[in-house]
């Protein structure tokens, strides 16, 4: 029983207490337990102490009792008669926006609604525009959404599997007999999207292997379980493959099944033009078709020699590294095997040295308790310097984005007092005052450029308008990066992946007016964003624009996604030398002062 199971009851039971119309404060009593819960620094192993328990902000003596209750057996009776009194799958009308408790209640005693599929069928049917307080326009709104989950099924981003995948893959680098261990597939590729994930070992005990894999705690149900290859769906519901292979096969195997399926097809074809043939376990001298002379008249494979050659001489393949040098290719990172360039740089010796984890000196973009976020500056202050971070930009929401408790004038300006004077306590670290301001619809933000030029930074983001013609957001965008104070532009697209698309915007001209003007434009490390993609990252670089790799952090455990960022701009063959806060401290003060004096309208 870890502290995300703990805090995810507290708050199935704040959603249940909801439909029940139960006393706010009691509603979000749980709620503000869970949040403590998941900031929380202690051992898992204190949680069943009544006493530490009660200690927690947020946590009373009432539901420190009910927290040990769950540590201590594994399961919580209030939890489970609260439960009782629902259908089952009621709670996944929680994941449709625009749903909430009255909604849902509605639903639930007007029409017997207790699931998606029910919800469907009622609003096929047009009973649900029959409802006070829905309408014509709810009801489709709801279509559309149910419509749009449906698409996604099967679908999972990183931020949804990874905590599963890592610890699955730890566990397995543990096993005594494992030799090797890789999550492979779009997992190891960093793609933003999952479907399942791929599990390589080497071993020369692949049923102690394949046992431990089935009956491992974070599995589900098994699907198949053979000698080399089992088949398991985890907690998350995402599948997830094993294939256990010898330590010769390790190299082949790693590769093939890390993909993707056209950088596989190219690196089979160089291995056919040197008489080879490569599979997902060897690499061995090609074989001739039996009966080749009777079919001359097919069209031969690309890259299969049409006349009799003598293979060149099998190297020794040891890992993946060996593997590309047989080729006569540099190593490619896993990140990059897309087929979008990388063989021409590989062969080139061209490749760029990808920006790594350990190259990040700070962030910015991150929120507090001043807006919607759920630490103190103190608390983020002291998560950043953990992380070994040299500085932090705090940048809570402007006034307009109200559902976040956004900041006017004084507030943020009492912020910013609050932040120089915590900086002067402060060595070889620095907080960065700042503030995410709103585009409005017209291009312009949200507070005037007197209270911006207060400021260290400032963050440009759309939150609002998203149904704005491709050419009339392009117009609004590029105008808020024509005003010098702002810093960076945040989630470009507005995605959310798997619920919401982008909005419509010409990135080619945000990235030409992001080189006009010098404006840094984010990766969003959130795995629900992951904004701006990896795809548009070349174009941006080749145009010269600066990235800047951000949590959107609303809280200290979110700080450590910067991780999700950096793989996205490793997918966009971004270095540190395009990444702005791979600088350090003295050099990042001297780029934020250069940005906004640099360029005038």
């Amino acid at each position: 029983m870890d502290k995300a199971t703990i805090a995810d009851v507290l708050d199935k039971i704040a959603t249940l207490l909801e439909l029940k119309d139960e006393n706010p404060f009691k509603i979000r009593a749980y709620t503000n337990a869970a949040r403590s819960l998941e900031t929380w620094g202690g051992n898992i192993t204190d949680l069943g102490d009544q006493e530490t328990l009660e200690k927690i902000p947020g946590v009373g003596k009432a539901i420190a009792a009910k927290i040990k209750e769950l540590v201590e057996t594994g399961s919580l009776k209030f939890f489970d008669e609260l439960r009782a009194e629902f259908p089952a799958d009621i709670l996944e009308l929680f994941s449709l926006p625009g749903l909430g408790a009255k909604k849902i209640k509605a639903l639930h005693e007007k029409l017997q609604v207790s699931s998606i599929a029910q919800l469907r069928e009622a609003c096929v049917a047009g009973r649900v525009a029959e409802l006070p307080g829905f309408g014509k326009t709810t009801q489709e709104k709801l279509g559309r959404a149910i419509d749009e989950r449906q698409k996604y099924a099967g679908s999972f981003h990183l931020g949804q599997i990874a905590g599963e995948a890592e610890q699955l893959q730890s566990d397995l680098r543990a096993h005594p007999e494992a030799l090797h261990v890789c999550i492979a597939g779009s997992y190891r590729r960093r793609k933003e999207i999952v479907r399942d994930l791929d599990f390589i070992v080497a071993t020369s005990a692949p049923a102690e292997i394949s046992a431990m894999f089935v009956q491992h705690p974070l599995v589900e149900s098994v699907i198949a379980q053979g000698p080399t290859k089992s088949s398991v769906r985890l907690c998350s519901g995402i599948q997830c493959d094993l294939r256990v292979v010898s330590a010769a096969e390790y190299p082949f195997a790693l590769n093939y099944f890390t993909g993707s399926k056209e950088h596989n097809i190219e690196v089979r074809s160089r291995a056919l033009q040197r008489g080879w043939t490569l599979n997902e376990y060897r690499l061995g001298e090609a074989v001739p078709e039996v009966g080749s002379a009777r079919r001359a008249d097919r069209t031969p494979q690309r890259g299969v020699p049409t006349k009799k050659t003598s293979p060149q001489k099998i190297p020794v393949i040891r890992d993946e590294t060996e593997l590309y040098r047989a080729l006569d290719l540099d190593y490619i990172p896993p990140e990059l095997r897309e087929n979008s360039g990388e063989f021409d740089a590989a062969s080139a010796g061209t490749l760029p040295r990808l920006v790594e984890a350990e190259n990040l000196r700070g962030t910015f973009h991150c929120h507090t308790t001043a807006s919607d976020g759920r630490n103190s500056l103190e608390e983020m202050a002291a998560a950043a310097q953990e992380l070994g971070l040299q500085y932090l930009g705090i940048a809570d929401h402007s006034r307009s984005s109200i559902q976040a408790r956004g900041l006017d004038a004084a507030r943020l300006r009492v912020q910013l007092a609050m932040i120089r004077k915590l900086n002067e306590d402060f060595e070889n670290f620095r907080l960065f005052a700042g503030v995410e301001c709103d585009i409005l619809r017209d291009g312009s933000l949200d507070f005037p450029n007197e209270i911006l030029a207060e400021l260290d930074y400032v963050v440009a983001s759309v939150h609002s308008g998203f149904t704005l013609s491709e050419a009339d957001m392009t117009r609004r965008i590029v105008r808020a990066m024509q005003n010098p104070y702002v810093t960076m532009l945040a989630h470009p697209t507005g995605r959310l992946l798997l619920k919401r698309d982008p909005y419509a915007v010409d990135i080619p001209a945000v990235i030409e007016a992001a080189a006009e003007t010098g404006t840094w434009i984010e990766i969003n490390a959130a795995p629900k964003r992951l904004d701006l993609d990896w795809r548009w990252w070349p174009l941006a670089k080749d145009k010269g624009v600066k990235c800047v790799i951000n949590p959107d952090a609303h809280g200290v455990e979110r700080l450590q996604e910067l991780w999700f960022g950096v793989g996205v701009a490793r997918k966009g063959w971004l270095t540190k030398k395009e990444v702005m806060n791979c600088l350090p401290l003295g050099k990042i003060e001297a780029a934020l002062e250069k940005k906004r004096t640099s360029f005038k309208v």
